[in-house]
């Protein structure tokens, strides 16, 4: 997997692990990494005043992933605490790759979990072709 930027700002997302987020045998279901790692996508955007909706309809266009590179290392469990990050590892002019890592919080520190790398790509929204991402964004995000 690639490693963030250095000097790249690190978002951090807690999350705590749900019954609905595991299998019978109490651990998380390996897709719902994925779901996780959506999430903190969403909220390193907000966190960056970006409303996804907002940005829609502003803009008429949206990202969509194009492609996911996921590394299982230990599972999480049930009421586990989690930190889910994201940063950015690189921007183009119509999509981003996007390194996110999920970790299992505990006293002696952080244990990674799970970690991905993800590219999204700009498209418009009512055709689904790509397009540029706005400079506005591309500013905002880097």
């Amino acid at each position: 997997m690639n490693e963030p930027t250095v000097g790249k700002e690190i978002f951090s997302w807690p999350l705590r692990v749900y019954w609905e987020d595991t299998d019978a045998g109490g651990i998380v279901f390996y897709a719902n990494y994925l779901k996780f790692f959506e999430r903190s996508r969403t909220e390193w955007l907000r966190a960056k005043g970006i409303s996804q909706q907002a940005l829609k309809e502003a803009t008429g266009g949206m990202f969509v992933v194009s492609d996911v590179q996921v590394r299982y290392i230990q599972s999480a469990r049930l009421d586990d605490e989690l930190l889910v990050t994201t940063s950015l590892l690189a921007a183009g002019r119509a999509s981003m790759t996007i390194h996110q890592q999920a970790l299992l919080t505990t006293a002696a520190g952080p244990v990674l979990l799970c970690e991905a790398t993800i590219r999204a790509g700009w498209v418009d929204a009512n055709s689904l072709k790509p397009d540029r991402i706005p400079a506005q964004i591309i500013h905002v995000l880097t």
